[in-house]
């Protein structure tokens, strides 16, 4: 599996407009953080989990020329408001994306993107195919994927599993049950919003002690506030096996 990371920040992770801090001034490129996502290259197939805002670019940025499914994590405009811009996809691949969310969120595609399943559809609108996910594992195209539930505050979030590679972000709280699924996962993506306490979203501290848990071979940070601090000097507090990622890093697994 080649695991590249499209984006590593959240809306509040992304450069702001007359913010004079470390890190929307910094002109290391590690700083430069779009919204969460990452695109998944399995057994031939391409698969990305979530379709922020900045959906497009960060695709056009990995040259992404194949596009399989999508997972959504969750509803939340900065995982979903890029969902539009599959439509490319649609007209080269000739054929609508499939898409595998919870009914909850696909509620909320439905709200957001009603003109794409509206009854008499304009021509050139994004055509998908909706498919229901739960607590059970599910097969995308022969790719065997376990959820994995986890609490963003009162919100329940999917986190995946496929094979060695545990994906999961949003999280403030993972049940016992729920952290026994992720045991075993050589390639640990998991939430880190900021040093300092958030009602829902792990902290740093609170992400190392949940990798310590699981016993994951390899940990990579991600969904980081820009007040987290710059990449450089917060990577090199990090203890062993555990690393803060960044946009277009890519890892195989």
């Amino acid at each position: 599996m080649i695991i590249t990371f499209l984006g590593t920040g959240t809306s509040q992770g992304i450069p702001v407009i007359g913010c004079d801090c470390p890190v929307c001034t910094s002109s290391d490129s590690h700083d430069k953080r779009l919204r969460t996502s990452v695109f998944l290259q399995v057994d031939g197939k391409h698969i990305v989990i979530d379709t922020g805002p900045d959906f497009r670019y960060q695709m056009l940025r990995a040259k992404v020329r194949k596009l399989d499914a999508v997972l959504f994590t969750h509803e939340h405009k900065d995982h979903i408001a890029g969902l539009d811009d599959v439509r490319a996809f649609n007209y080269f691949q000739k054929r609508a994306m499939d898409v595998y969310a919870t009914p909850r969120v696909q509620e909320a595609i439905k709200r957001d993107f009603y003109y794409a399943f509206s009854e008499k559809k304009y021509p050139g609108v994004p055509l998908i195919n909706l498919h229901d996910i739960g607590t059970q594992p599910f097969s995308v195209q022969g790719i065997e994927i376990t959820p994995i539930e986890v609490m963003h505050f009162r919100l329940p979030i999917s986190g995946f599993r496929i094979g060695d590679f545990t994906y999961i972000t949003d999280a403030k709280t993972i049940s016992p049950a729920e952290a026994e699924k992720i045991k075993g996962t050589k390639v640990l993506v998991l939430n880190a919003l900021q040093k300092g306490s958030h009602i829902s979203h792990f902290t740093l501290e609170e992400a190392i002690a949940f990798s310590r848990e699981v016993k994951a071979e390899r940990t990579y940070l991600t969904h980081l506030s820009h007040t987290m601090g710059k990449h450089a000097e917060v990577d090199s507090e990090l203890p062993e096996g555990i690393r803060l990622a960044y946009d277009g890093l890519i890892l195989e697994c």
